[in-house]
């Protein structure tokens, strides 16, 4: 199989990676768009919407690119290797995906254009206190009112909600609470009366929001997937395809994160020498670059099936490339904190920080054993021997 990039994939490549290279060269610069109103860097925001990087999963219609998930990818790639904490996850994985597999064409062509103009961003709410990793467990009511919806219940843990233009929200329709049919899915603006929003910082660097819905009305033109409720399809869509990208900006993460400790050990002297010439040592190295080829053999895996049409089949493959990140994540994340020894969990040192992001980034979607008991469930990905 031909893994190689064509001439505009290694493009997009290029100018991402030299962009957030240079916008994250210092943890401090990361630290002060932390502490920003949006809790990230507007400007270099702004630079990805320059790039097209906004774009790239956007129909050409719409003013995007029409690229898929390899783009993406390659961008998600760069995000984790730089650590950077602009929305694209938020906005361009979750709530454009939502917005593209819903497929609504009057809202699409009125909001899909300033999100690829760097001037609307968006947040995917679909988490509930009872529901875990359940996308089908929904207490959140939609009540019809005249041409549209009244919201009511609450979403806790929301990715990029606290400073979202818009929010795209699931609600039942009908039906009980675990029923897979009569969950819709609502774009509410973020200054819609009824709405509220707590906000804070995560322990990765970016921000959520819970939010409360106290009888949010959503006209009709507001409406994503509303009678008939066919919400949970969508959803599953969406967290399969953002799993594939935050697998690639895992792998970027890792890779990172085991070049930081291979250098460490060539230069950090013990005993008058570098401790990288211990052998026991780069045996941990070669460990973790172990990991980390299984952990991007599994990314690419997903990049390619996260467009499988077969909903069941693309579901088991998911499962088994989040299991692998997960464990990836965290051999190569607790290798690489014990061979930096102290300096790896300060603050002023990058290595606590991508291992902060790996752990929330295995959590995320469920975590390596939900995901392990999902697959055991569904046959595994490889039918057993008769």
């Amino acid at each position: 199989m031909d893994f190689d990039l064509s001439d505009d994939q290694a493009q997009i490549k290029d100018s991402v990676d030299r962009m957030l290279a240079a916008a994250y060269s210092d943890l401090r610069t990361r630290e002060a768009a932390q502490k920003s109103a949006k809790g990230y860097s507007e400007s270099n925001w702004a630079k990805f919407a320059e790039l097209g990087l906004t774009g790239i999963p956007f129909s050409e219609e719409h003013g995007g690119l029409g690229a898929g998930l390899v783009e993406t990818m390659l961008v998600m790639d760069a995000i984790g290797r730089n650590l950077a904490i602009e929305p694209y996850l938020s906005t361009i994985v979750l709530g454009g995906g939502v917005l593209r597999h819903a497929a609504q064409e009057a809202i699409n062509a009125r909001i899909i254009p300033e999100i690829i103009a760097g001037t609307h961003t968006l947040a995917l709410a679909t988490q509930e206190r009872q529901s875990r990793f359940d996308l089908g467990d929904v207490a959140s009511t939609a009540t019809a009112d005249g041409d549209g919806y009244l919201l009511a219940g609450e979403k806790l843990a929301v990715l990029g909600a606290d400073s979202a233009d818009s929010i795209i929200v699931s609600a039942r329709i009908s039906g009980g609470q675990r029923d897979r049919s009569g969950i819709g899915l609502f774009l509410v603006d973020g200054s819609a009366a009824g709405l509220s929003r707590k906000g804070g910082p995560t322990q990765d660097g970016f921000r959520s929001a819970d939010i409360r819905l106290t009888n949010v009305r959503v006209p009709g033109s507001h409406v994503l997937v509303g009678n008939g409720g066919g919400g949970l399809a969508v959803l599953e869509r969406v967290r399969d395809e953002a799993i594939a990208a935050l697998s690639a900006e895992a792998v970027g993460a890792m890779s990172a994160l085991h070049e930081l400790t291979v250098d460490y050990l060539k230069t950090r002297k013990q005993f008058g020498v570098p401790i990288g010439s211990f052998q026991v040592l780069q045996h941990r190295a070669v460990d973790m670059f172990t990991h980390l080829e299984q952990a991007r053999s599994m990314a690419y895996f997903a990049t390619m099936m996260a467009a499988e049409p077969d909903a069941m089949e693309r579901r088991k493959a998911i499962a088994a490339v989040k299991v692998q990140i997960g464990r990836s994540a965290k051999f190569i994340g607790e290798e690489a904190i014990q061979l930096h020894g102290g300096i790896g969990m300060t603050m002023e040192y990058k290595a606590g920080h991508y291992f902060k992001r790996l752990t929330m980034i295995d959590m995320a979607f469920g975590n390596a054993d939900h995901h392990l008991r999902d697959l055991a469930r569904l046959g595994g990905l490889v039918p057993a021997a008769a």
